[in-house]
């Protein structure tokens, strides 16, 4: 059976003449990720670096453009993301590994998907879960880092006074 050539889509299109990249190199690239995911050993590692090394790079960028229309709103939005998800996880990391044989092959897949500004899937995630959750908390008058400090301004002077 002979090799067949990868479809030819937007999300799927592999040019060899452009990126000079050969299929097999791709391929193994993908089973050595694929058994490196498998083993719990190095996979946090992996996907660690993946879910701090490329955001940080933007975020990086971002920070030192001179452009007015920066991605700054973009950054801290995968931020808030992956900390919510970190934490979410780190609530839960009994269970997940004994009864999820492949957690951290799906895991690297949803941070893949979060990190890449490709698929938006920061965004995505904020809009449908995360800011419905939290709207209530920081919008209105008595919200945000503002309404915290006035309150422990006001409980640090009452401690002060008794």
């Amino acid at each position: 059976m002979a090799f067949q050539e990868w479809p030819q889509n937007g999300v799927t299109q592999f040019d060899k003449e452009q990126t000079n990249i050969l299929k097999a190199y791709v391929i193994g690239g993908i089973v050595f990720l694929y058994s490196v995911l498998i083993s719990n050993s190095e996979s946090q590692l992996l996907i660690y670096l993946l879910g701090f090394v490329i955001p940080a790079y933007y975020s990086l960028q971002t920070l030192f453009t001179t452009q007015q229309a920066d991605d700054t709103q973009s950054s801290l939005t995968y931020w808030v993301c992956f900390s919510f998800l970190t934490v979410l996880e780190s609530s839960f990391d009994i269970l997940y590994y004994s009864w999820f044989r492949l957690y951290y092959l799906f895991k690297f897949a949803l941070i893949l998907w979060l990190v890449l500004p490709q698929f938006n899937g920061a965004q995505i995630l904020f809009r449908k879960a995360l800011y419905p959750l939290f709207a209530r908390y920081f919008q209105g008058q008595n919200c945000g880092s503002a309404s915290i400090r006035a309150k422990v301004d006001a409980a640090t002077e009452k401690a002060h006074t008794l």
